[in-house]
């Protein structure tokens, strides 16, 4: 078999941010790393956590003006990040400025997480709004300067 686009990029150099993955006629996939892969320190998304900030992420995002172009947000099964897919009707800085506004919400998010009902969530007991929000703080800081230049990987 082939190997699949992602599996081709050097995870050894890999640095937290936000990367152009792929794109695939319409849809546009972006890479946000928040974790260095294969980090001595084995510091890796919280399963919690990072559930938590799923949930708060898609909630936000799915609510922009841009909602119809958004295709997917989910995480990385490596724990070091989500995938955002889009239509290409988003461009890349605004792309960046709905992930930058939905890590804003999540980093100052009071309340009850949305859908963490038992009705509607699969495992609706394992959530970590702190360690979201933490998440949330770090990536900003991550991204605070982030251009579209600064979007593509490092080879």
């Amino acid at each position: 078999m082939e190997t699949i686009a992602s599996f081709k990029v050097n995870h050894n150099k890999l640095k937290k941010g936000m990367y152009i993955s792929r794109i695939d006629g319409d849809i546009v996939t972006y890479d946000i790393r928040m974790k260095k892969p294969n980090n001595e320190e084995n510091d890796y998304l919280q399963n919690a956590a990072m559930h938590s900030f799923e949930h708060l992420f898609a909630t936000y995002a799915r609510n922009t003006k841009y909602s119809e172009n958004i295709i997917y947000i989910g995480p990385m099964g490596c724990r070091t990040g989500f995938y955002f897919l889009v239509r290409n009707k988003i461009s890349h800085n605004e792309a960046l400025e709905i992930i930058k506004e939905s890590f804003e919400f999540i980093k100052n998010f009071e309340g009850k997480i949305p859908g963490t009902n038992k009705e509607e969530c699969g495992n609706y007991l394992e959530h970590d709004l702190k360690g979201a929000k933490s998440i949330a703080s770090d990536m900003l800081e991550v991204l605070k300067n982030w251009t579209e230049e600064k979007m593509i990987y490092e080879q």
